[in-house]
């Protein structure tokens, strides 16, 4: 196994920072285990929630139920981890993509794993990221003094990616039994680190957001980003070891592709803008979707959209889909909180059938009122946003991984510096609102979509301006990039 720690990218790791990548793998594996020796087995099992309408099938790697029946020809595995929602949303735009395109789509989740030392890794540090991130959302200073700095900087350097590296090589065991010519997907950085770590021979290292950090890089996997601007941080290391003049990164080491976003959004945006554009002259309720981000944050400022919009609701002018993802607890609290909530509302509680259902009539019916949804299972809780997104006017959202699909965006908050660079790209293409960083000017967006017309128009004429310039195409071109590097 190369030791991808000392060296990245041609630049040498310090002697120090090497060995504090040492210490940290070596920490891990005093308290999880190191199982490098162990030979998992690797087996197919239809995904409850995405095998219907994409093809996916789940890789176990523990004795039991399933198949070995794996397609070395039109296979593509997506690994992935649930760290918030944002890389489960990534993996579901390239399985959707993959099954458009005629390949099928195999879904690894390396933080699925409870046997092994990869999910105990993954479990630990995933813990540490939601709790930071309700923490920043009710501590001041916490948030200003250390959330923001670890995002926005911290991660930042490359002194960073040596100690993942180090930590990814407990991950590796995992990829023991897959097939090694199966082209390999990383939606997070780690999956990308372990699968080049176990040999997989076409490993591509799907990048997220808008700001450039070590955090991402996975080297001996091709990196693709979503911006021009993420591509020009990335190839000169910008930044990553403070005002240092780093070797580039390989040309042929990063490709931009473009947004990743699911096929359904993609095929279907000329017949949803033309919907939203027409219920706007009609006079119809605008539709407003919110949605809580995996750590379950922000509950506090989707209290103060909600109450804000429910005077428009009684009054026919606007219609609310607020999807709480698996966090039940956070609209019983909101329904505390926001008087008159609950009479207003239908709930689509862990009812799968009928919250697709309900997806596929808004398209072309009509909405009122405000319609909540909670599904405990984690697909169906991610999938829910993806499917709304369809009928809805206006996503509310922090300006995370949501800040790249095709629909009108307000954005809220951010949490983490570095999600503000998904606001400001959104923002210059002319798809989504600046970042609106305290509830008195989201109030004003709020009144700005609602009560006039240029702004949501203008936002329409930029969606269907960038789908013919190919802006939302990415998760097309990774998934054909992947294959490609199979058959070259």
């Amino acid at each position: 196994m190369q030791d991808r720690s000392r060296v990245i990218f041609g630049n040498a790791v310090s002697p120090k920072d090497y060995e504090k990548a040492l210490k940290s793998k070596a920490k891990y594996a005093r308290k999880y285990g190191d199982d490098s020796d162990v030979s998992y087995s690797a087996k197919l099992v239809n995904n409850l929630c995405l095998y219907t309408p994409l093809g996916v099938r789940d890789i176990r790697v523990a004795e039991g139920e399933g198949d070995n029946g794996f397609d070395t020809e039109k296979g593509v595995i997506v690994g992935n981890i649930r760290m918030g929602f944002g890389h489960y949303r990534i993996s579901i735009a390239m399985a959707s993509a993959a099954h458009a395109l005629g390949y099928t789509p195999y879904w690894m989740d390396l933080n699925s794993y409870p046997e092994t030392t990869c999910t105990k890794v993954i479990g630990a540090q995933n813990d540490l990221y939601s709790l930071g991130s309700r923490l920043s959302q009710r501590f001041f200073l916490f948030n200003k003094l250390v959330w923001e700095p670890i995002n926005y900087e911290g991660f930042r350097k490359l002194s960073y990616n040596a100690a993942d590296q180090k930590n990814a090589e407990l991950m590796a065991p995992v990829f023991a039994n897959v097939p090694k010519d199966i082209p390999v997907i990383g939606t997070h950085v780690w999956p990308a680190q372990a699968a080049v770590h176990a040999g997989m021979k076409y490993v591509v290292n799907a990048i997220p957001d808008n700001w450039p950090m070590a955090l991402h890089l996975s080297e001996g996997s091709v990196h693709t980003i979503q911006t021009h601007q993420s591509y020009m941080g990335y190839r000169i290391l910008n930044g990553m070891r403070g005002k240092e003049v780093l070797r580039p990164m390989p040309e042929d080491s990063l490709v931009y592709t473009g947004h990743y976003v699911d096929h359904e959004l993609v095929a279907n945006l000329a017949h949803d803008c033309e919907a939203r554009l027409a219920r706007k002259k009609n006079g119809e309720p605008m539709r407003f979707l919110l949605t809580i981000g995996g750590a379950g944050a922000q509950r506090e400022l989707f209290a103060a959209v909600i109450s804000h919009l429910l005077p428009a609701v009684r009054e026919g002018r606007a219609a609310l889909y607020v999807n709480v993802g698996d966090y039940r607890k956070v609209w019983e609290q909101l329904k505390r909180e926001v008087i008159g909530l609950g009479e207003l509302s239908v709930e689509h509680f862990d009812n799968w059938p009928e919250t697709v259902r309900f997806a596929a009539n808004a398209v072309d019916g009509k909405v009122s009122g405000v319609h909540a949804f909670y599904h405990k299972n984690i697909f169906e809780a991610v999938y829910c946003t993806n499917l709304l997104m369809r009928s809805c006017d206006v996503l509310a959202t922090k300006p995370s991984e949501l800040a790249f699909y095709p629909v009108p965006k307000l954005f809220l908050k951010r949490i983490g510096g570095h999600e503000r660079w998904g606001a400001i790209h959104s923002a210059e293409l002319g798809d989504g609102t600046l970042e609106c960083e305290d509830v008195p000017h989201t109030l004003q967006m709020l009144d700005l979509l609602l009560d006039e017309e240029t702004l949501f128009g203008e936002m329409i004429k930029a969606i269907l301006v960038n789908k013919e310039a190919g802006v939302y195409d990415g998760a097309y071109n990774v998934v054909k990039l992947a294959m490609g590097l199979k058959n070259k």
